[in-house]
């Protein structure tokens, strides 16, 4: 009879499987791009889940022009403002100008020297590219008080970099002027789960209920020598609270809360109701309830999903 056999269990390419340092993860922005001027990226807060009731219009659909039901995602979308424009040389920070009107909030989260020297009109030359420190107004949610603060790149040439940061370094900027309809990345944190066993951690096959010294186990972690238990084997330990991407999530409808009011009666579970901008998206985002995201535009857009094309009818 043949020896039983099995590819190995957990991606290699999620290792090591600790926490996240950061609530809001770090982007490699240099591969995003866009046309136009603006910022490549938003911060949002998962509302929850619903079902959509949409219209299929997308060409060549097995159910063209007929109305189907999807599992969507809210996400809300407060402004944001900017804090601080960086400007880089080799990859390296050589400077960095401070907004003056900063909200009393994000005054008691960071430390904000009493002297700014520094001004946009000071870097005219000797750096390679702009990116802009932003902090969102959750204040207007009804999440929190204390501002998310990330880092966001801007597309464009340096010029036209330069004149968008000083156009807006004192305006609220919301999530129409950034996203429209179409796809997008979602960077964030999965939902923790503390720490967990080898089977509900790497989805191991159960042993036989005979096996000795328990039947949840990986079974055995190799041979006598080499003496030691290697990485790769799986093992009990951390589960969840991982930074992770969705990508070439579609957005099916993008509106502020005022404009269409999609607030249930009693508000989402675990988050309550949404007071400002929101995006829909089609399917599940990681995390809970609350949870701060990164919304970027796609790094490789699928042209199977690029195709799809939803006409939101009800939420239900």
């Amino acid at each position: 009879m043949a020896a039983k056999s099995g590819p190995r269990k957990g991606s290699m390419q999620f290792y090591p499987r600790v926490r996240a340092k950061k609530i809001i993860p770090r982007v490699n922005w240099n591969p995003l791009s866009t046309e136009g001027v603006g910022f490549l990226g938003f911060i949002g807060y998962k509302a929850g889940m619903k079902s959509a009731l949409v219209k299929d219009n997308t060409p060549n659909s097995l159910t063209k022009g007929n109305r189907i039901t999807l599992p969507v995602t809210i996400i809300e979308c407060p402004t944001i403002k900017i804090l601080s424009a960086r400007f880089y040389k080799d990859k390296k920070i050589i400077g960095e100008v401070l907004n003056e009107n900063i909200d009393k909030e994000l005054k008691k989260k960071i430390k904000i020297p009493k002297s700014k020297k520094k001004k946009i009109d000071d870097f005219k030359q000797g750096y390679d590219d702009i990116r802009a420190i932003v902090y969102s107004q959750v204040k207007k949610t009804r999440i929190k008080k204390t501002p998310d603060i990330s880092e966001i790149a801007i597309s464009g040439s340096l010029n036209e970099k330069l004149e968008f940061v000083k156009n807006n370094l004192s305006k609220e900027i919301s999530v129409k002027d950034v996203l429209s309809k179409g796809l997008i990345d979602i960077r964030g944190i999965t939902k923790g789960k503390g720490t967990q066993g080898a089977t509900k951690r790497f989805g191991l096959h159960l042993k036989s209920h005979k096996s000795e010294k328990g039947v949840r186990g990986p079974g055995t972690g190799g041979a006598w020598h080499p003496a030691r238990v290697e990485f790769m084997q799986p093992m009990s330990g951390q589960m969840g609270f991982f930074t992770r991407v969705v990508y070439n999530n579609k957005i099916i409808d993008i509106n502020s809360i005022k404009e269409k009011d999609i607030n249930p009666k009693q508000g989402f579970k675990h988050f309550g109701k949404i007071k400002t901008d929101y995006i829909i998206v089609a399917g599940s985002v990681q995390g809970p309830a609350k949870r701060q995201l990164l919304i970027t535009f796609p790094l490789r857009p699928a042209k199977k999903q690029i195709k799809k094309n939803y006409e939101l009818l009800e939420l239900r």
